[in-house]
C-alpha cells in the first residue's frame, strides 16, 4: 500500500485538540448524571468531581508521556504493542475497541431519545437516522470540517452552560437553601460514599483519552497531544466541579423525585420550564459534537489496526484519496449505530466502560514499562514521575474497573475472551507476533524519541 493512502494529515493545533476532547466528553454530562451523583454522595457531589477528577489527571499524565514518546495514531493499542508486547498491544487494542465502537452508538441513541421528547414530530429511530447521518457525513467530509462543526456546536453547549452558572448564581445570593461548604462535604456525607460517587463522575471523564488516537493528524503531536490530554481533562473537570457545586448549593442533599433528571428539575426550579426547555435543546445539539468526536476518534482506532493488518488492511486500512479519512470505518460504526434501538440503553452502555478502564490501567502500566525499559539511558525517567504516579494511576483505574455491574464486566470479559481466540488465529497460536505497519518508524526496540519521552506534561 502506497504512502498515498496510508498516512494521514497533521492540520490540528492545541486548541482544535482540546475542542475535540471536550466535544467527546460532553461538558453538559453533568448536568444529565448530577442527580444519581449527588445521591451515591449523599449531597457532596463537587467533591465527588474533584476526587475524579484528580484520579483521570493520573491517568492523563501517563497518556501524555506516552505520546510525546510515540507520537501516532492508535492510543493504548501503540503503546502497548511498542513497550509490552505486540500481543498484549492486540488485546488492548481490542479492549479499547470494545470501548470506542459501542460509545458512538449509545451518544446516538441518547441524543435520538432527547430528541424525541424535545421535538416529538420524529420517532426515536428516525432521530437516530438524522443524527447517524449528520455526523458521519461531516466526519467523512475530512477533521477540519470536523473540527469546525464541533467549535460551532460546543459553543452552544457553552452558551447553555454559561446561563446555567447565570442563573444559579443568581438563585444563590437571593435566598439560598444551602452554603458552598456545605455543598463540598456536609453531616451525611463519608469517604465511602465520596469514593462511590466518584467512580461513577469518573464516567464523564470518558473520552479524554480519544485526543492520543488523533495523534497523526497533530502539527507538533508530541507536544501538543500530551498537554491537550491533560488541559481536556483539567478544564473538563473544573467544569464539572464548578457546575456540580451551584446545583448542589440551590439543592442541598441527595434526595430528588428523580435523579435521572434532577439536573433539568434545578434548571426550572432556578429559572422556569422555558429556560429548562432552550438549554435542553442548546446541550442537546452540543451532543452532536460528542457525536461527531466519538466517531471520529473509533474509526481512526479501527483504521491502525486496518493498516497494521490486525484487521483486514483493504478496508479497515484505506483512506479516501480526497478526504483523507477512513471512509470504510466510518459507515461501518454508522451501521453499527442503527441497531441501538434494538437493545435497552442500559445494556448497550455496559459495555463501553470496561473497555475504557481497562485500557487505562495498562496505559499506566506501558509508563511503568518504559521507565524499567529506558531508565539507563534517560536520566529525565525518575522513579515519582514514571512509577509512583503511573502506579497510584492503574490502581485508581483496576478499582473502578472493579465497580461495574456484573452485567458489564460478563459482557466486557466475553468480548476479551473473543478477542484471545481471534489473537491465537491470527499467530497461529501466538507462534509469531501480530502484523504491524511502519510510517518509518524507528525499530521497536527503540522508543521515538526516547530521549524526550521522560518530560513530564
Amino acid at each position: 500500500m502506497s504512502t498515498r493512502t496510508t498516512k494521514l494529515v497533521p492540520t490540528l493545533g492545541l486548541t482544535s485538540l482540546v475542542v475535540f476532547g471536550l466535544a467527546y466528553m460532553s461538558p453538559s454530562i453533568v448536568v444529565s448524571t448530577f442527580g444519581v451523583i449527588a445521591a451515591t454522595a449523599h449531597g457532596a457531589s463537587p467533591t465527588a468531581y474533584v476526587v475524579a477528577t484528580l484520579a483521570m489527571a493520573l491517568t492523563a499524565l501517563s497518556y501524555g508521556k506516552l505520546a510525546r514518546a510515540y507520537p501516532a495514531s492508535g492510543s493504548v493499542y501503540t503503546y502497548a504493542r511498542k513497550l509490552l508486547d505486540s500481543r498484549i498491544g492486540f488485546l488492548a487494542g481490542w479492549a479499547l475497541l470494545l470501548d470506542y465502537f459501542f460509545l458512538p452508538m449509545v451518544a446516538w441513541f441518547i441524543t435520538a431519545l432527547y430528541l424525541n421528547v424535545q421535538f416529538p414530530v420524529l420517532p426515536v429511530w428516525g432521530w437516530l437516522v438524522a443524527s447517524i447521518a449528520v455526523c458521519t457525513v461531516v466526519n467523512i467530509a475530512g477533521i477540519v470540517i470536523a473540527d469546525r462543526v464541533n467549535r460551532v456546536l460546543l459553543g452552544l453547549t457553552a452558551v447553555a452552560l454559561v446561563g446555567l452558572v447565570v442563573v444559579c448564581l443568581h438563585a444563590v445570593s437571593g435566598s439560598p437553601a444551602g452554603t458552598a461548604s456545605g455543598s463540598f462535604w456536609s453531616s451525611g456525607t463519608s469517604v465511602g460514599a465520596i469514593t462511590a460517587a466518584a467512580a461513577i463522575a469518573a464516567y464523564s471523564f470518558l473520552g479524554f483519552d480519544a485526543i492520543s488516537t488523533l495523534s497523526e493528524e497533530v502539527k507538533d503531536a508530541e507536544r501538543n497531544v500530551p498537554r491537550g490530554i491533560l488541559l481536556t481533562v483539567l478544564i473538563g473537570g473544573g467544569i464539572f466541579v464548578v457546575l456540580a457545586l451551584l446545583m448542589q448549593w440551590v439543592h442541598p442533599g441527595g434526595a430528588f423525585q428523580d435523579q435521572e433528571t434532577a439536573g433539568y428539575g434545578i434548571a426550572v426550579e432556578v429559572a422556569g420550564k422555558r429556560f429548562a426547555d432552550v438549554f435542553n435543546v442548546l446541550t442537546l445539539l452540543g451532543g452532536l459534537a460528542s457525536c461527531v468526536a466519538i466517531q471520529a476518534s473509533t474509526s481512526r482506532l479501527m483504521y491502525v489496526m486496518g493498516r497494521d493488518g490486525v484487521l483486514p488492511r483493504r478496508t479497515f486500512g484505506y483512506l479516501h484519496p480526497r478526504f483523507r479519512t477512513p471512509v470504510f470505518n466510518l459507515l461501518l460504526i454508522a451501521a453499527a449505530g442503527l441497531i441501538a434501538t434494538k437493545l435497552s440503553l442500559a445494556t448497550a452502555t455496559s459495555f463501553i466502560n470496561f473497555g475504557a478502564f481497562l485500557a487505562f490501567t495498562v496505559v499506566n502500566v506501558c509508563v511503568i514499562a518504559m521507565w524499567v525499559r529506558f531508565r539507563r539511558t534517560n536520566d529525565q525517567l525518575n522513579v515519582l514521575s514514571h512509577v509512583v504516579l503511573p502506579a497510584l494511576g492503574a490502581l485508581v483505574d483496576a478499582y473502578l474497573l472493579t465497580k461495574l455491574s456484573h452485567d458489564a464486566i460478563v459482557l466486557g470479559g466475553s468480548w476479551l475472551a473473543l478477542g484471545i481466540v481471534y489473537l491465537l488465529v491470527l499467530t497461529r497460536g501466538l507462534r509469531k507476533a501480530p502484523p504491524e505497519f511502519s510510517l518509518d518508524e524507528a525499530p521497536e526496540s527503540e522508543a521515538p524519541g526516547a530521549t524526550e519521552a521522560a518530560v513530564t506534561v
